[in-house]
């Protein structure tokens, strides 16, 4: 029995050993980045100039691969379904991590067997309208749509942004409809065409179009206003009490990638993403709050962020798909 053991040990330390050995060595060839949302989209780009300075830093490259679609589940999935070496990471949002599991009676892959490595950001969202509406408020909106019965539509990606529009939409007896999101650019694009005149999402894909005047901002998500868009009311201050969530966007791993290399990760993302000047031009500037925590510390925030998605999902009434 005690041999055993010693061999057990034995080879318990010469696995630890091979880890660390791999870690240091660590990227030897180019990282695969996982998106759920389409190119322009929030995490896309974000992932793109992460990588720009994390190739400086490792001498490898992030390669990012666009997964949109499927209530960002084809993401999900494509992560769960990587190699855990080390060389397939995943920025992937809220809703796949947390809101997905209760929505879907079947999901393709587990969002609880990640290995969480950061939460980079918390994401301001914003409702904007094509400005060819001419309105300037909800009451505006609402009255706007009743006027075109039947041809507004809108995109928002979280449950309790669309929990929002569902809930004034039945209050104020608007006439909209809303339609499937597949990513930040997607939605500017749709906006700015007039196909999908209304989006509630990040406010990163807005903001030059806000400042244009080719969109109107009618309000944000936050408890407080952007200092990007400080006259523009935020929902609290619109009267609305119902459930809201802050979306994010985690850094994670297929189950059982290394810890070792989790650490490295995670010591090489948060050091490009705390830099005073990348964080503002890329994160502050765009209506992104950065979080950055540890591997343990994100771990601990889904599992409480788990528990809030379920009950604002029974709340909204949404039956699982």
């Amino acid at each position: 029995m005690r041999r055993i053991k010693l061999i057990s040990l034995a080879a318990a330390a010469g696995a630890l050993m091979a880890a660390t050995a791999a870690a240091q060595d660590y990227p030897a060839k180019p990282v695969r980045a996982i998106t759920a949302l389409s190119a322009g989209g929030t995490s896309d780009v974000f992932m793109r100039v992460l990588g720009e300075q994390f190739q400086k830093r490792t001498g490898q490259p992030i390669v990012v691969e666009n997964r949109p679609g499927g209530a960002f589940n084809i993401a999900g999935k494509a992560c769960a379904d990587a190699e855990p070496d080390g060389y397939t990471i995943c920025l992937l949002p809220i809703e796949t991590l947390s809101y997905n599991q209760f929505l879907f009676k079947n999901l393709a892959y587990d969002p609880k067997t990640f290995e969480p490595i950061s939460n980079m950001f918390f994401v301001t969202a914003v409702l904007v309208v094509n400005a060819s509406l001419g309105v300037k408020s909800l009451d505006e909106l609402a009255a706007a749509s009743k006027a075109k019965p039947g041809t507004l539509s809108y995109m928002s990606p979280a449950v309790p942004l669309a929990l929002f529009m569902e809930n004034w939409r039945k209050e104020k007896g608007a006439d909209i409809v809303k339609v499937p999101y597949r990513g930040g650019a997607d939605a500017a694009n749709a906006v700015l065409a007039g196909s999908t005149p209304v989006s509630f999402s990040g406010l990163a894909n807005f903001i030059p179009h806000v400042r244009s005047g080719a969109m109107v901002a009618l309000a944000v998500d936050t408890d407080r206003r952007s200092p990007l868009l400080p006259d523009v009311p935020t929902l609290r201050e619109l009267g609305y009490k119902g459930p809201l969530a802050p979306a994010f966007f985690g850094l994670v791993a297929p189950k059982g990638t290394p810890k070792a290399i989790i650490a490295k990760l995670r010591e090489v993302a948060t050091a490009i993403a705390s830099d005073k000047a990348f964080a503002e031009r890329n994160m502050v500037n765009l209506g992104l709050v950065p979080i950055l925590d540890t591997p343990e510390q994100f771990a601990a925030y889904l599992k409480e962020n788990r528990v809030v998605s379920e009950r604002i999902v029974k709340e909204s009434g949404l039956q699982p798909q």
